[in-house]
């Protein structure tokens, strides 16, 4: 049996994990008794665990989900005109990997940020840090940098890194020149090099006329509306479709 000074060094070297399975094991005579080689396999096993599931829930924390409770085996799919072969398919974060981006387009209570922190979430269960934000919160964000020296910079860095970056509301509010050209060098920053799932009511025609035209538009358009994998979410009412299944319930 570890002793107290033993126990106060691995957590200081960030092993609690390591104490709590040693303690686990010594609680059990059938695990005791097992060779040495047996039992470190079965520690370091469950340490690896913890450690991974303590890393997924601060991934999905952080990600700040509108829905944190949203998962891919809680989609509805009859009636809405899904591609389910697809979305199983991106549920496997091989897009995040490949730095490919995906649009949900659709009705407003159609199911897009649901759907959206579905996906986000599996990709945190793949450990990839992703960010989940209302385009007008970051706008909001931007607005409060303007004034502040040297803040615009730290806020293209916070969002331009992240490797999967949620954009809800997306085009839901005008756009200002400013707003626009902050825009831009997000997306330039982004493109290529990260994800971005974008939650719009708009089609891709309407991307230039929500955003303005100009250079700085057509980029956005060019890199992103063309070039992502486009999800329609049909036009089925969910947030009418779930309440008729609580009153039933």
């Amino acid at each position: 049996m570890i002793n107290e000074e033993t126990r106060r060094k691995l957590r200081e070297l960030n092993m609690g994990e390591f104490v709590s399975g040693l303690e686990l094991q010594q609680s059990d005579p059938a695990t005791i008794a097992l060779p040495f080689d047996e039992r470190m396999q079965r520690l370091t096993d469950y340490v690896y665990q913890e450690k991974y599931n303590g890393r997924i829930q601060r991934l999905i924390k952080g990600a700040k989900f509108r829905f944190p409770q949203a998962d891919m085996h809680g989609l509805y799919y009859e009636g809405r005109g899904l591609n389910k072969e697809l979305l199983h398919s991106l549920f496997n974060c091989q897009y995040v990997a490949a730095h490919q981006s995906i649009i949900l387009q659709g009705f407003t209570g159609s199911g897009k940020t649901y759907l959206a922190c579905a996906l986000g979430k599996q990709a945190c269960l793949c450990q990839t840090k992703t960010r989940y934000i209302r385009l007008p919160d970051l706008l909001m964000e931007y607005g409060d940098a303007v004034v502040m020296a040297g803040q615009q910079k730290r806020l293209l860095t916070k969002y331009g890194n992240i490797p999967l970056l949620i954009i809800d509301e997306w085009l839901v509010t005008d756009i200002s020149e400013s707003e626009l050209y902050f825009l831009f060098e997000l997306m330039e920053r982004r493109s290529d090099t990260t994800s971005t799932i974008f939650c719009t009511q708009y089609r891709k025609e309407d991307w230039i006329k929500r955003l303005g035209s100009g250079v700085q538009a057509e980029a956005i358009v060019d890199r992103y509306a063309h070039t992502a994998y486009w999800i329609e979410t049909g036009s089925m009412n969910m947030r009418e479709y779930c309440a008729r299944l609580k009153s039933n319930t």
